[in-house]
C-alpha cells in the first residue's frame, strides 16, 4: 500500500501539511550518535526501563535523583557493581525503588561495555547499524540487554535520535487495519513484516523511518 494514503489521512486529520511536519521527531546525524558517551546510553536505557509500566512524568520528576543515585551511569563501574550497592539503591528514596529494574543496570552496563570493546563505543555501534535492519537491532538489544523487549529499546533509539519506527498501539492498529501485519509484532515473522513495510515506504518516499512512523500514527488520529 502506498504511503501517500497515510500522509493524506494525517493531513486531513491535523489540518495541514505544516501541522504534520511540525510534529516530526528530531534526528541525530551519525556523527552526533557517535559522539554520545556510553554513560549517556546507559542513562537513557535505564530511563526507558524505569518508565515502562509507570507514568512517564513520575520518572522525569525524579530523574535528577536517578542521576545522583547512579553516580553518572558509568558502564565500567556498573557492570561489576557489588550486590550490596544494589541493595542500597533499593532503599534509596531518590529513585523508584524497584529491585527488579535496579538489577537491569549492571546487565545493560555489561552489554554496553562488551559492544564498546568490539566497536569502539556503543554510539559507533548504533551509528553503523542501518535503519533498514532495525528489527535485527531490536532483537540484539532484547537478547543481550535486560528488559529491552517491547517498545523499551525503540524509545531509547528515538530519544538518542537514531532513525527508526516505534511500534505504538496506533501504528500497529494502522498496519493491521490495512492487512500489512498478520502476526505478533514481536514474533520473527511479524518483525520482518513490519520492517519490509517501512523499507518499502522509505524507498518510495525517501522519508526517514521515524517520520514515516509518526505520520502513520497521525493518520488514525491517535497520538504516536
Amino acid at each position: 500500500m502506498k504511503f501517500q494514503y497515510f500522509y493524506d489521512q494525517a493531513i486531513a486529520r491535523h489540518g495541514s501539511n505544516k501541522a504534520v511536519l511540525e510534529r516530526m521527531p528530531v534526528l541525530a546525524t551519525g556523527d552526533a550518535i557517535r559522539g554520545i558517551g556510553d554513560d549517556c546510553f546507559l542513562a537513557e536505557i535505564t530511563r526507558c526501563v524505569f518508565r515502562a509500566g509507570f507514568a512517564w512524568q513520575v520518572i522525569e520528576n525524579k530523574w535528577a535523583g536517578f542521576e545522583a543515585a547512579f553516580a553518572g551511569f558509568v558502564p565500567l563501574y556498573w557492570q561489576q557493581v557489588p550486590p550490596e550497592r544494589l541493595d542500597e539503591l533499593a532503599r534509596d528514596t531518590r529513585i523508584v525503588r524497584n529491585p527488579q529494574k535496579i538489577a537491569t543496570v549492571p546487565l545493560n552496563a555489561r552489554m554496553i561495555v562488551e559492544v564498546a570493546e568490539q566497536h569502539g563505543s556503543f554510539g559507533e555501534f548504533l551509528a553503523n547499524w542501518p535503519s533498514a535492519e532495525q528489527h535485527k537491532l531490536l532483537a540484539f538489544l532484547k537478547k543481550h540487554g535486560a528488559r529491552l523487549g517491547g517498545t523499551a529499546a525503540q524509545h531509547v533509539l528515538r530519544r538518542v535520535g537514531w532513525d527508526g519506527y516505534l511500534l505504538t498501539p496506533d501504528n500497529l492498529t494502522a498496519l493491521r487495519n490495512h492487512n500489512l501485519l498478520d502476526a505478533s509484532p514481536y514474533s520473527k515473522r511479524g518483525a520482518e513484516q513490519i520492517q519490509r513495510v517501512f523499507n518499502q515506504w522509505h524507498a518510495e518516499t525517501g522519508m526517514p523511518y521515524s517520520h514515516l512512523s509518526r505520520i502513520l500514527s497521525m493518520s488514525i488520529d491517535v497520538r504516536g
